[in-house]
C-alpha cells in the first residue's frame, strides 16, 4: 500500500513507523514520535527534526538541546544526526520525525542549527514553493539518507512538473521516496507504474517505490508541507530526476512568471 493514512502505521511508542521492511524496499525509513522516546539506531542513520516543541536528544554520550519550532509552518528548523549503532533518548514536547536510511558509514553525532540550512525558493506562479534543503546533498553529510521539507502555499502546485527517479540514467538516480504530510487538505498523485490519487493531510504518507510522482496540490485555504525522505543504492547522494516529458516544458514557463510573493513563507527563527 502507497497511501497511508494517519493512525494505520503506528506501532509501540512510534505514531508513524515506515522501516524499509514494512514499506517493501531496501533503505528509505520515516519515524514520527508524539513526545519522548528512547531507541537503538540499529543500521540506519537519522535525523531527529522537531515538526513541533522543543527537544533534548542524548547519543552517544552527546546531550543537544533542539530549539525547535512552534509548527512546519512557523519556521525552519534545527535538527540532529545521528550515526548508526547508536542508543539514543528523546525528551520535549511536541512532534518529532527521524527520517533514516539503512546505511553501513559511521558518522559522528552532528547538530545542524536551522540558521544554516539552505532555503530555495522554486518554480513560479502557481507552483511557487519553498524547499528547506537541510539534509540534501552538498548542505548536510550523510552516508546515503536524504531529506528536505517542501511547504507549498495554498491553492499551488508543487512536486511538479512531475518526475521519477527509479533507474540509472542520464539524468536520474534510483531513489525510493517517502512523502510525510503536514497540514491540508492536499493531494498527492502518483502514476506510471502503479496509480495513487490521495486526499491528504497532517499525518498521512505516501510512499514512491518507483514511477512519477507530482503534482502535490495545496488546496485553496489550506498551505501543505511534506517531508521527503529519500535513499538509493548509490555510493553518491544525489537528487537527480527526469520529468515527465509529456509536462517537462513546464519549467521553461517559469522564466516568463513572477515567483509567488507568499514564499518563501518561513525562516530561521531569532
Amino acid at each position: 500500500m502507497t497511501y497511508i493514512p494517519f493512525g494505520t502505521a503506528g506501532a509501540g511508542p512510534w505514531a508513524v513507523e515506515i522501516t524499509p521492511e514494512s514499506a517493501g524496499w531496501t533503505y528509505c525509513g520515516l519515524r514520527i514520535a508524539d513526545g519522548p522516546v528512547e531507541f537503538e539506531t540499529g543500521d540506519q542513520e537519522m535525523l531527529v527534526l522537531p515538526l513541533s516543541g522543543s527537544f533534548d536528544v542524548v547519543a552517544d554520550g552527546v546531550n543537544i538541546a533542539l530549539h525547535g519550532r512552534e509548527s512546519v509552518f512557523a519556521a525552519v528548523s534545527d535538527f540532529v544526526y545521528l550515526p548508526i549503532e547508536t542508543s539514543v533518548t528523546i525528551t520535549g514536547q511536541g512532534r518529532v520525525a527521524l527520517p533514516s536510511a539503512r546505511a553501513t558509514r559511521r558518522l559522528p553525532v552532528r547538530y545542524g542549527p536551522a540558521a544554516d540550512v539552505p532555503v530555495e525558493v522554486r518554480g513560479a506562479g502557481q507552483a511557487s514553493r519553498q524547499v528547506n534543503n537541510f539534509c540534501a546533498p552538498g548542505a548536510f553529510d550523510c552516508d546515503r539518507l536524504v531529506a528536505v521539507e517542501v511547504l507549498t502555499p495554498e491553492g499551488n502546485w508543487s512536486s511538479y512538473p512531475p518526475h521519477k527517479h527509479d533507474e540509472l540514467s542520464e539524468c536520474e538516480a534510483v531513489l525510493e521516496e517517502i512523502y510525510y504530510f503536514e497540514g491540508g487538505p492536499g493531494y498527492q498523485r502518483v502514476y506510471g507504474t502503479h496509480e495513487v490519487l490521495a486526499e491528504v493531510s497532517s499525518g498521512d504518507v505516501v510512499l514512491v517505490p518507483h514511477g512519477y510522482h507530482g503534482p502535490s496540490m495545496a488546496a485553496p485555504g489550506y498551505d501543505l508541507y511534506y517531508l521527503n525522505v529519500l535513499a538509493g543504492p548509490a555510493d553518491e547522494r544525489s537528487m537527480a530526476f527526469c520529468d515527465d516529458p509529456r509536462h517537462a516544458w513546464i519549467r521553461a514557463s517559469w522564466a516568463d512568471q513572477a515567483v509567488d510573493p507568499r514564499v518563501p513563507m518561513t525562516k530561521a527563527a531569532r
